[in-house]
């Protein structure tokens, strides 16, 4: 079995196939870490490894009677407020009398096959029970009847660990929730840099590296949404880790929503990495009988560095946490209008864009935003999901069934969470959106935020979707957020739950998204957010990709493509090529890089192709051929960081098939340099001993060579892109 527990010497012990991780019981009531890292066998004693005395100026435990010890540099598995630890802590509820004192002892545990489903959460799963082992352990305060239930699954095939927790009220009183962390790990000491993504809109998901410091460091969003700003998913790892080498410890969360992640190292060197929902305007009312769940952290260990570490994330989300008819199958390359008229376009434009993308290989046909109400610009009709009569006089299935009689698919843009203030449906319900009951509400891009914690606006978001996902052929649907949550309050919740607001409105999305996505199960959903600004593995439970970021520049994706992939697979990224000068950047960059960087996440074209030149749609067509030849490698083969743009002048990517039969390798120059040298680069996870022949050139090399050797490139201009494929000589 994955998990055991050694009864004699009170230890618990989580093993995938190369990692350990262990915990165990003090006293027969502390859960206090051990240890997590390459995986160990044989069987030791806790008092071995977890020794404690007094420190200076530290409060000593009352927990053990007539023993001396000090709390605040144990190891807790899940630690709480109000004892002598003065740490951060995971748990922290206030209870009727006043108290803020939790004091969880081990009250049991259970060992089951597979992994269970999370009450109304995005989760991992498993297809088959023998996949995985769960560890339930149950802590309890006696005197407050609150128990928490710390949950644990160890994956047989990767070296993943999925952590949870949930809250459950005994009492006969009700409680206040302030902070519950889904995960928390006692390191022993604070060797460790700390590796987050960071950005903005128009450039998420760039990596930062810093030196871990003494008390506390960390990311958040306050914003409603996991946001451009933060993502949720940082890394710790040794001073001397590469992308190959050295121990790197990678962290993320299942959640879309307010979230908190970092570490307290206290003055002793220990540090305490913690991960869950953001307990800023956090608060919630558990009433007597009542659970309360947790999101889900997915944890993983690497000894050979961020690209394993990064890998073994890929193969979870890939096949674990994406589901549905598309996790598996090739998915069409789409044009979307968006970039080529705005909301400048009619019936006839949008017919003329699918049949030129048509004769040129294009499979799907999307119309972007403009399509509904009287939506000629951002500033109304959002909440009327109508089509515009004037713009589209068949309607969305009239357009809809002249694009499948072309033989291409049709799809949609919707942003079902938003409503303008210029719309019939906020006219006839003011009281539908989220705002501080009496007080103002901002506006943001000209609309407000629907209150998804209102079962009557979650009927009418499902109702719509179901009736325009039902009158025409659509089977691809592009989802957009495109605002932060300000004013998180409820017309509909007493004032004592308002600040329980941004948490059920995740819970409210997660439903609505769980209806009509199995309703629609041969629809592709793509989740957008202005872009990146909700790409996390929340999201991805419920649609197999998301726009990676608006920003379209062929230089800047490579950034932005280049840290998403720390955590996200490219079969996560949509990614297209867009017109030049590029509308975010200014920047031109020829169509063949742009078309390389998008080929490195789900392909499509955005851009008005009657602008191209003969010679443009001609590689448009080679591209689309290329593309369809290498999709399943680049989307489903263990990718390789070689190059990072973070650090030089030049970006590569490597992609091996799981057979090792196929290798393509896409290489980059940003700025070109005057009487630059070749560079040399040296290709990662080839067969030992065998022969790879370039596709290109028809060259046999050897894979040590090309291992260690390597291969090189002649860039000297700027924008230049290079992708070479190399396959196993039989």
């Amino acid at each position: 079995m994955a998990i055991s527990f050694d009864a004699e010497h009170k230890v618990f012990n989580l093993s995938t196939p190369n990692t350990t991780y262990l915990f165990g019981l003090f006293k027969n009531k502390f859960l206090l870490h051990i240890y997590y890292g390459k995986k160990v066998t044989g069987s030791f004693d806790i008092k071995d490894v977890c020794d404690y005395g007094v420190r200076g100026f530290s409060a000593e435990s009352v927990l053990t009677p007539g023993e001396e010890y000090s709390e605040n540099d144990m190891p807790f598995e899940f630690p709480t407020y109000g004892n002598a630890d003065m740490r951060i802590p995971a748990f922290h509820a206030k209870y009727e009398d006043g108290s803020t004192l939790t004091r969880f002892m081990f009250a049991g545990y259970k060992i089951t096959k597979g992994k269970p489903k999370l009450k109304g959460l995005p989760a991992a799963y498993v297809e088959d029970d023998s996949e995985s082992d769960t560890l339930e352990i149950e802590l309890k305060d006696e005197e407050t009847g609150i128990s928490a239930f710390l949950l644990y699954t160890a994956y047989n095939t990767c070296d993943i660990i999925t952590r949870s927790v949930r809250i459950k009220n005994h009492s006969q009183s009700n409680v206040k929730l302030d902070r519950v962390m889904s995960m928390n790990i006692d390191f022993h000491d604070n060797n460790f840099d700390f590796v987050h993504l960071h950005g903005g809109w128009a450039k998420e998901r760039h990596i930062e590296r810093v030196p871990l410091m003494r008390g506390f460091m960390g990311v958040d969003s306050k914003r409603g949404a996991s946001s451009h700003v933060h993502n949720p998913f940082f890394a710790l790892a040794r001073k001397n880790t590469t992308e190959s080498s050295g121990d790197v410890y990678g962290f993320g969360l299942v959640y879309s929503g307010n979230f908190v992640a970092g570490v307290d190292v206290n003055p002793e060197d220990i540090s305490r990495v913690f991960m869950g929902i953001n307990d800023f305007n956090f608060e919630w009312n558990l009433r007597a009988g009542e659970e309360f769940q947790a999101p889900e952290v997915i944890m993983c260990y690497s000894a050979d560095g961020f690209t394993k570490m990064s890998q073994n994330f890929h193969r979870l989300v890939r096949k674990r946490i994406c589901r549905g008819k598309f996790r598996d199958t090739t998915r069409p390359v789409l044009i979307n209008n968006w970039e080529a008229t705005y909301f400048d376009f009619n019936e006839e434009k949008i017919v003329a864009i699918a049949k030129a993308a048509k004769e040129l290989g294009v499979e799907l046909m999307v119309l972007d935003d403009g399509w509904f109400g009287k939506r000629n610009n951002d500033d109304c009709s959002l909440g009327d999901w109508y089509p515009d009569k004037n713009k589209l006089p068949n309607g969305i299935s009239g357009l809809a069934k002249k694009i499948t009689d072309m033989g291409m698919q049709f799809g949609l843009w919707f942003e079902p969470e938003m409503v303008s203030p210029d719309s019939d449906l906020y006219r006839a319900h003011p009281d539908w959106i989220l705002a501080t009951p009496s007080k103002p509400a901002s506006l943001g891009r000209h609309q407000y935020i629907l209150d998804l914690s209102r079962k009557d606006v979650r009927d009418y978001i499902v109702g719509f979707m179901t009736e325009n996902l039902s009158a025409a052929p659509i089977s691809y649907v592009k989802w957009d957020m495109n605002r932060s949550i300000t004013e998180a309050g409820s017309a509909m919740l007493d004032k004592e739950r308002q600040q329980e607001v941004s948490h059920r409105y995740m819970l409210g999305l997660y439903e609505v998204l769980e209806t009509i996505m199995s309703r629609f199960p041969d629809v592709l959903f793509e989740g957008c957010s202005g872009g990146g600004g909700r790409f996390d593995l929340g999201m991805l439970y419920y649609y197999p990709q998301f726009w990676t970021s608006d920003d379209t520049d062929a230089v800047e994706r490579m950034y932005i493509q280049y840290g998403t992939s720390m955590l996200y697979p490219t079969s996560t990224m949509g990614a297209h090529v867009s017109a030049v000068p590029n509308h975010q950047m200014g920047r031109t960059t020829s169509i063949d890089v742009r078309a390389d960087v998008a080929m490195m996440g789900r392909f499509g074209y955005e851009l008005d192709l009657a602008k191209l030149s003969a010679e443009e749609k001609e590689k448009v067509r080679e591209q689309i051929i290329r593309y369809k030849k290498i999709e399943q490698i680049v989307h489903n083969a263990d990718m390789y960081r070689l190059v990072s743009p973070f650090d030089s002048n030049n970006m590569a990517m490597e992609f091996v098939s799981e057979d090792k039969e196929t290798v393509l390798v896409f290489y980059f120059t940003i700025l070109g340099k005057p009487n630059r040298r070749p560079e040399r680069l040296c290709l990662e996870g080839l067969e030992n001993g065998a022969k790879y022949e370039e596709s290109e050139t028809g060259r046999v090399f050897d894979s040590d060579v090309l291992s260690n050797i390597g291969i090189q490139f002649v860039c000297d201009h700027d924008f230049q892109s290079r992708v070479m494929t190399f396959k196993k000589v039989k």
